[in-house]
């Protein structure tokens, strides 16, 4: 079975943070996390140096390859950056469970 993983640290959350699935709203220095299995990218962040991780909320998301993965967490990491506290979405999709 194919598998990706990106990680990026050092990223702030922009105004009103990020949302979280078990947390609610993460601000400050987060690292960014993605991992791709089963045409499916997890994103997941946590807080710098921290050892939970909480789920971004609107992920898993519908992803077609481990190279598309890169592009997800990529708006990820932008999404994290503007903040807003809204619902993860790379592109149009619905969130799959």
């Amino acid at each position: 079975m194919a598998s990706a993983e990106w990680t990026t640290p050092g990223v702030y959350a922009g105004p009103g943070g990020v949302l979280t699935d078990a947390a609610g709203t993460l601000t400050g220095e987060l690292t960014v996390h993605t991992t791709w299995e089963q045409e499916r990218a997890h994103i997941t962040v946590q807080y710098s140096g921290a050892s939970e991780w909480y789920a971004l909320a609107g992920s898993p998301v519908a992803c077609p390859s481990p190279e598309a993965s890169r592009s997800v967490h990529q708006s990820a990491v932008e999404a994290v950056r503007t903040g807003g506290a809204v619902p993860f979405t790379p592109w149009p999709t619905t969130p799959v469970a």
